[in-house]
């Protein structure tokens, strides 16, 4: 289990914008890693109600569980390591694994039980990170049902960092501020819309 505070900036790109950020920072398809995201939530939405995130993330050879906490600034991520068999059977029971058992313990402190989440979306992205003088910088290539997208997030350590500098950063690029939502609330809204669609069809 790990604990750290995520302070996290967000900017949406167009695919030429983003093309560009890869030939400017030299990045090469061996600096990309594939991410797998599952996202769980109760059926009336609790953990969305107090402003929180709950998913659960593969790569390659390991996987794990992150619950995010809204706090003053930025969000507390508690992580918990998982085997990829326990993702699989998350996948396959659509419901969260029972190894992740700090945040398990987080979550029964609201009174949410193992068996009150279910999975409600499912988004995978193509990451590079990598570091730059203002924080870790990832660039973000994602599929979700029938979307598909691209993205610029900054992560600071420095409380201080505000939208100001992230948007200095932004000109630099000649790139303007898209706000987004995160990426649980993108690929939960896909899934509804899809949800929707196939009632229609019934």
């Amino acid at each position: 289990m790990s604990e750290e505070i995520e302070i996290e900036f967000k900017s949406m790109l167009i695919q030429n914008e983003y093309e560009e950020l890869l030939r400017y920072y030299n990045i090469t398809d061996d600096q990309f890693v594939i991410q797998t995201n599952l996202y769980f939530d109760t059926a009336d939405f609790q953990l969305k109600k107090h402003g929180m995130g709950l998913r659960i993330r593969r790569f390659d050879t390991k996987a794990e569980a992150t619950l995010k906490i809204p706090q003053s600034v930025g969000l507390l991520e508690v992580t918990d390591a998982l085997t990829i068999t326990e993702v699989e059977q998350a996948l396959d029971k659509k419901q969260f694994a029972s190894g992740a058992a700090e945040i398990l313990a987080r979550l029964k402190q609201l009174n949410i039980s193992l068996l009150d989440l279910s999975l409600i979306g499912k988004l995978i992205t193509r990451r590079a990170e990598f570091t730059i003088p203002e924080g870790k910088l990832a660039l973000d290539e994602s599929w979700y049902g029938q979307q598909h997208d691209f993205e610029l997030e900054l992560e600071v350590s420095d409380s201080s960092y505000g939208e100001e500098d992230f948007n200095q950063l932004l000109k630099k690029f000649d790139l303007p501020y898209r706000k987004t939502q995160n990426k649980i609330a993108r690929a939960v809204t896909e899934q509804q819309e899809r949800n929707k669609e196939m009632e229609g069809l019934q």
